[in-house]
């Protein structure tokens, strides 16, 4: 329980992503003005900032969908750009790359799209699975997928790309992370569009989406940040050591400041490491993560027909190192320099220690891999190319997970420091930019005794569908 904080102390906030963000803009807003935002680079978005490369062509740190689960957050976004609106409106369309042919997201709903022979392999292990009924819960996300999806689904699809998105094995994975991330499986729904040859498209919490207008995702948290006090927001100031004992921090220039509170939004073992003292409990080597490498291609001439109305793209198959693909074009006209002769292609490799990625030679392979897949047709299309590596970006739901990072997030709470977001919580079931925000905005609700963290806490509460039949 997040003690209340009187109005004379300081509050410090660490990393200016959508989590820290949401936590000084909940802090102005409520009118507290004893707080500070520290920020290691010289921008802000964190894992949610954008970039512009040489060539005018811009870039995220991977596919980000903006949807909510809560009107606090839309009402915000709303109104983020001014009279201008800013935003492109986008209706979801997520395929499957496989078997040389695309096939719409989700593949359970789509499988008549497939080879005949591998479609009555998926057929005939969804029509098993309605005569098993087992009372225990799944070991392991592996289990997890064999049971929901069949033994051919779970072939073809579910633990190849699984394994290409998490690098992980699927066996090394929870389950209870899963949610409303991935549809269920009907044998109805399956038969019905197989025998009226209809594809179910546009599933899922993000069917529609917006996107802004120009610098890509990042022009969010940067128009956030603009409009939060400039004095108590700190660029380029990176965390040197954390004493939580006198409840100082130490910058890499020597900057030193005190707090009562710190919301940190950091990676959580990075904030560990910064106190040079590990929690009596839970083991901080035990939270698993891992990279993505961002492969952003600029392609000369028209967008081919088959991508001009495509979102983004999933990749199971071996013969692409990728395991989505965005069109990143599509998102918006102001993505590429001139949208009349330019488009272009987001991807996205994982890496971790268990999925090693040569990094040498990554674009070749991801060019290669588009070719083997039939996106493009040439590297010759491709008129220049930008890399990116992020780590951690991925805090992975492995099955040491929660024991481990409970009592962690507990020990911190304990001296005054509150591990928020995407990668200070280590909860990737509400790690979604808005999760990530209202993150944020219910620490800080909590320590000025305004509400309490439901997001943080209670993922199920959030991720279900709200009575009025909207997302939160």
């Amino acid at each position: 329980m997040v003690k209340r904080i009187s109005v004379d102390k300081k509050i410090v906030i660490l990393g200016g992503g959508p989590a820290g963000l949401g936590a000084a803009w909940r802090l102005h807003e409520s009118g507290y003005n004893n707080w500070t935002l520290y920020e290691k680079n010289n921008y802000w978005g964190g894992l949610a900032a954008s970039f512009q490369d040489q060539d005018g062509f811009w870039w995220d740190i991977g596919g980000h969908v903006l949807f909510s689960h809560y009107l606090y957050f839309d009402k915000i976004i709303e109104n983020l750009f001014g009279e201008n609106n800013g935003w492109e409106q986008h209706k979801r369309e997520a395929w499957i790359r496989m078997e040389n042919r695309f096939i719409p997201y989700p593949l359970q709903n789509n499988i008549h799209r497939l080879p005949k022979e591998i479609y009555w392999e998926c057929l005939q292990g969804i029509i098993a699975l309605q005569h098993k009924n087992c009372s225990r819960p799944p070991v392991h996300f592996g289990e997890w997928i064999d049971r929901t999806f069949g033994s051919g689904l779970a072939k073809w699809f579910m633990r190849p790309y699984n394994f290409k998105v998490w690098a992980y094995p699927v066996e090394k994975l929870a389950w209870s992370w899963v949610g409303e991330r991935v549809a269920p499986v009907n044998l109805e729904e399956v038969l019905h569009n197989a025998v009226f040859n209809n594809d179910c498209a546009s599933w899922g919490p993000n069917a529609t989406f917006r996107f802004p207008s120009h610098g890509g995702t990042g022009a969010i948290w940067e128009s956030m940040a603009e409009k939060l006090p400039t004095a108590r927001l700190k660029l380029g100031k990176k965390l040197k050591n954390l004493d939580h004992e006198k409840q100082l921090l130490v910058f890499s220039d020597n900057c030193r400041e005190e707090y009562d509170a710190l919301i940190s939004t950091i990676p959580l073992p990075n904030l560990i490491q910064y106190s040079g003292q590990e929690p009596p409990t839970g083991k901080i080597d035990q939270l698993l993560s891992s990279g993505t490498h961002i492969v952003g291609l600029g392609m000369r001439g028209e967008i081919p027909e088959q991508l001009a109305n495509k979102c983004w793209l999933y990749f199971p198959e071996k013969n692409s190192p990728f395991y989505r693909v965005t069109v990143f074009s599509n998102y918006s006209p102001n993505n590429v320099p001139d949208n009349s002769r330019q488009w272009s292609l987001m991807c996205e490799v994982s890496e971790s220690p268990q999925k090693q990625t040569a990094r040498e030679g990554i674009i070749d392979n991801v060019i290669k891999g588009l070719i083997n897949t039939k996106m493009i047709s040439s590297g010759q299309d491709v008129s220049h190319a930008w890399h990116y590596y992020a780590a951690p970006t991925y805090p992975t739901p492995s099955l040491e997970r929660d024991k481990n990072l409970f009592p962690i997030l507990a020990y911190l709470e304990k001296h005054n420091i509150f591990s928020r977001g995407r990668l200070g919580a280590w909860r990737y079931e509400v790690g979604n930019m808005d999760h990530s925000f209202m993150q944020g905005v219910e620490c800080a609700n909590a320590l000025l005794d305004a509400g309490e963290e439901l997001t943080l806490w209670y993922p199920h509460i959030v991720n279900n569908i709200h009575p009025s039949g909207r997302k939160r």
